[in-house]
């Protein structure tokens, strides 16, 4: 079992590319490597809307899920250390839910809770942006809801995607071995984290699309909060909010450096 843990973790380095090297495309076809700020649209492309919505997400999936075609050998940079970290949260799953993470029922419970009311707080912040937007004929915010939410379907579309490629159970099954590839875990598979993807899926937009410190240092703090809890609630592994994180991260850069048309002030 440990050579298979060793070669998941090999696996799932490489299946995450598919989210972080779909950043590397920008609407522009710029050769952009990790992505920083954003860069416009290609001049005359069409502005994003509701209703091309659901086609944006399959052109964003077809660059996501072929994206592993694409990987050179200056992206060994921060795939290596990505790799590396992965590696070692993997082989360090087992003891830390087993013996340094609490396993009182209250502590978890209250985690739990809070992981709950910050997701729903990043799945709601792109719907009242939307809204700010339509109502005050702000385009920044119409852009940044309307963004937002196809961060979160590309990211609820490659998670689902994962956890059925991998299957592995939640450290509450079998005494928190975090085996893969169980059949028992199904839709409930705890790799990578659902909450970590989509809080970080969020998060990049905003803190793309509103680049004041303030603004990215709030985002990015509360998407870690969302990743620390789901791991203090013994709801996932540190591997399943890694990996989680790191997709959603540069899932939503890749949708805001794709797509977005307003100029970014602070």
């Amino acid at each position: 079992m440990k050579g298979l843990s060793r070669a998941v973790g090999v696996v799932a380095v490489g299946l995450m590319s598919c989210g972080m090297m779909g950043a590397q495309t920008t609407g522009s076809g710029a050769d952009a490597g990790l992505p920083n700020a954003p860069v416009p649209q290609v001049e005359g492309s069409p502005d994003v809307t509701l209703k091309g919505m659901p086609k944006a997400v399959l052109v964003d999936q077809k660059s996501i899920w072929t994206s592993p075609a694409r990987i050179r050998r200056k992206d060994l940079v921060w795939l290596a250390p990505l790799a590396a970290a992965t590696g070692v949260a993997i082989a360090t799953d087992h003891y830390t839910m087993s013996s340094v993470v609490s396993h009182d029922a209250s502590f978890n419970g209250d985690n739990v809770n809070a992981s709950n009311v910050l997701i729903g707080g990043f799945i709601a912040a792109p719907v009242a942006l939307f809204g700010v937007g339509q109502y005050e004929h702000d385009a920044k915010a119409r852009e940044a809801g309307l963004l937002g939410g196809e961060a979160l379907l590309d990211g609820v579309v490659v998670e689902q995607g994962m956890k059925l490629v991998f299957w592995r159970e939640r450290p509450a099954v079998d005494g928190s071995r975090g085996l893969f590839f169980q059949g028992d875990a199904g839709w409930d598979s705890s790799f990578p984290s659902s909450h970590a993807t989509l809080a970080w899926s969020s998060a990049a937009v905003i803190a793309g699309e509103y680049r004041s410190p303030w603004v990215q240092a709030s985002v990015y703090t509360l998407a870690t909060g969302v990743s620390l809890t789901r791991v203090l609630g013994q709801q996932h592994f540190p591997t399943d909010v890694l990996v989680g994180s790191a997709a959603g991260w540069l899932i939503g850069h890749y949708v805001v450096r794709s797509h977005h048309r307003q100029a970014l002030r602070k």
